[in-house]
């Protein structure tokens, strides 16, 4: 079984706040403990999701000033135009502290896992019902999420007006009318 979600943008954002990237991170960890509350597996799913929230953890630590190492930088990013506009880290800091960045960056991860695990966990019998309305629907808007959130029914699906034999119709175009420009078809003489 494959799922995957996703999350569209509200608005543009440049400037975001330590609790808004922590629970960016639990969101991001959510796929993970999905497969594992109710699949009872781990997969390959997920792989994306966990290097994104390490990448962000990292950031957040070793950028952004953003744990508990203190409002530090570390490493320097040095573009090196004439080699393809590769770029490259310059580790400016110690194995001590390269122990305590990893550090920090696993318990900023930890966190949003255990933040999401305790979200799944509250929520399994809304999460089951989602996910039967996705089997038996194949995709849910937003409204239609919040509409099983809310503990409320889905509206009856719309049959199709034929029925659907799992074969695709494919449109021709009638012998001598061709489709012109804007996709319309020329109007008859």
């Amino acid at each position: 079984m494959l799922f995957r979600s996703m999350q569209l943008p509200i608005d543009d954002r440049h400037n975001y706040t330590r609790e808004y990237l922590k629970t960016d991170l639990a969101i991001l960890m959510g796929g993970r403990l999905a497969e594992e509350l109710f699949l009872n597996q781990m997969s390959t799913g997920a792989g994306n999701d966990i290097e994104r929230a390490t990448e962000m953890a990292r950031k957040m630590v070793c950028e952004w000033g953003m744990s508990d190492l203190g409002p530090l930088t570390f490493g320097k990013k040095e573009e090196q135009i004439f080699l393809g506009r590769e770029i490259s880290q310059h580790r400016d800091y110690s194995e001590d502290t390269a122990i305590k960045i990893d550090g920090e960056v696993r318990k900023l991860v930890n966190q949003g896992y255990e933040t999401a695990k305790s979200i799944l966990e509250g929520n399994r019998d809304i999460l089951q019902k989602i996910a039967a309305a996705l089997l038996e629907r194949e995709v849910l808007d937003a409204s239609e999420v919040m509409l099983l959130v809310e503990g409320k029914e889905l509206p009856p699906m719309k049959s199709p007006s034929k029925p659907d034999d799992g074969v695709q119709q494919v449109l021709k175009p009638e012998p001598g009318r061709g489709i012109v420009k804007g996709g319309e078809s020329p109007a008859r003489a």
